[in-house]
């Protein structure tokens, strides 16, 4: 999830039951569990062993049938706790990217929120807007320490590299989508429109909603590793989407990012998305080519990311 104003939020909260981030729940799910497919057996069970050190471990394998399964949902659950630790209940510290603990890695001991590494804007501007400069600390330098400490020649201890794989599992996901990797300066918002946060539209579904929220709910809102599963695995879910194999071992974030940037210039601000915060009317091609979009990042962020961890703890 992106930086989001008290604005955007009610008018998030408003568009669905349960406001959750980028890809949202089952997104980010369905792509967990797509790539825990693809791993290897031996990799499994490594994941599964650090996966136990999660806090939430037990949340997360609740209402599995078997052990097997039990597996799995961990995994697929997994996805979304680097969103979950920013609710309430957590009390985690709201901590901002300019902080000299920004960018530690020092695993389960850590409670603040680090929303800033669930994005890199990397900025543009159509009308030769000056771009205010990026965060220092963001989703590719993160992720890039965090892959770095994996592996167990790193010497990191277990409750780190246990921390630093609940966080990949989820930012494989966010370097995937569009709209973390731009923020767009325009006359109308000399500011920046964090990620298409400072955007309205107005899909089909008649309600106005932001336009990073929009493409963040794609495939759904909450949901339960069950659902995911059930949803991944359906005849036009993710699983239905081909992946080209060279693209899937391209395993450097910077690039991941980059594509999305590209992309999102591409569709996520193609017309009829104007200059400005003016409530834009989506139009069926709009939409069919963000879920396209959508679909196609997802399966890729699926590949790539199992690809990662089976290189990463092979």
């Amino acid at each position: 999830m992106r930086r989001t104003s008290i604005a955007v939020l009610c008018a998030v909260a408003s568009a669905v039951a349960s406001p959750a981030s980028a890809w949202w729940d089952e997104g980010h799910m369905q792509i967990a569990y797509l790539a825990y497919k693809r791993l290897d057996a031996a990799v499994k069970d490594r994941v599964d062993a650090l996966l136990k050190l999660n806090p939430d471990y037990a949340a997360g394998t609740a209402g599995a049938p078997d052990a097997e399964t039990a597996r799995t949902y961990a995994f697929v659950h997994a996805a979304t706790w680097a969103d979950d630790i920013k609710t309430k209940r957590y009390s985690y510290r709201r901590d901002v990217a300019t902080e000299p603990t920004a960018g530690r890695n020092i695993g389960y001991a850590d409670h603040d929120q680090h929303a800033y590494w669930h994005f890199k804007d990397i900025e543009f501007s159509p009308d030769g807007t000056t771009p205010t400069p990026s965060d220092p600390v963001d989703l590719v330098s993160q992720l890039k320490l965090m892959i770095a400490a994996m592996p167990p020649s790193s010497g990191a201890s277990d409750d780190v590299r246990s921390y630093d794989l609940v966080w990949t599992i989820h930012l494989v996901g966010d370097a995937h989508q569009p709209l973390h990797a731009v923020s767009r300066f325009t006359h109308e918002i000399p500011k920046g429109d964090a990620g298409g946060n400072a955007e309205s539209v107005v899909p089909a579904t008649g309600e106005t909603l932001p336009l990073h929220a929009y493409w963040d709910r794609v495939f759904g809102g909450y949901s339960t590793p069950y659902g995911a599963v059930a949803d991944a695995d359906a005849k036009d879910g993710h699983a239905s989407v081909s992946v080209d194999p060279s693209a899937a071992q391209v395993l450097d974030p910077e690039v991941w990012v980059q594509e999305s940037a590209d992309l999102a210039k591409r569709f996520a601000y193609a017309p009829p998305i104007g200059p400005g915060k003016e409530p834009a009317m989506l139009t069926r091609d709009y939409e069919t080519e963000t879920r396209n979009t959508a679909r196609s990042r997802a399966a890729l962020a699926a590949a790539r990311l199992a690809n990662l961890l089976n290189s990463a703890l092979r």
